[in-house]
C-alpha cells in the first residue's frame, strides 16, 4: 500500500482506506453528528471510498487531478496523502 499522492501520471490504484479525521469542530454547520465532518463526507460524495479504482492524471505542482469512474476531480496533496491505495499493474 502507498499514499494516493505517490502514484505517477497514468498509474491506477484501488483505494484501500481513507484516513480523514472524523471530528466535530466548534462553530460547525450544526448538522454534524460528531461521527463525520465535511472533508470525509465530501470525499465520499466524490467517490473516494474503499474499493474504488482511481487513475492519476496529473501529479505536479498544485492539486492532483484524478479520474474516478467517468469523473475527473482535483484533490489537494495533503488530502491525497491520507488516502491509501494498492497500485494496479
Amino acid at each position: 500500500m502507498m499514499p494516493l499522492a505517490l502514484l505517477s501520471p497514468g498509474e491506477s490504484g484501488e483505494i484501500v482506506s481513507v484516513n480523514v479525521p472524523l471530528e466535530k469542530r466548534s462553530g460547525c454547520c450544526g448538522q454534524c453528528n460528531g461521527e463525520r465532518h465535511h472533508k470525509a463526507q465530501r470525499g465520499e460524495e466524490m467517490g473516494l471510498r474503499a474499493g474504488k479504482v482511481v487513475e492519476m492524471l496529473h501529479n505536479g505542482a498544485g492539486p492532483l487531478l484524478l479520474r474516478i469512474d467517468d469523473a475527473r476531480i482535483a484533490l489537494s496533496r495533503g488530502m491525497a496523502m491520507k488516502i491509501s491505495v494498492r497500485r494496479i499493474q
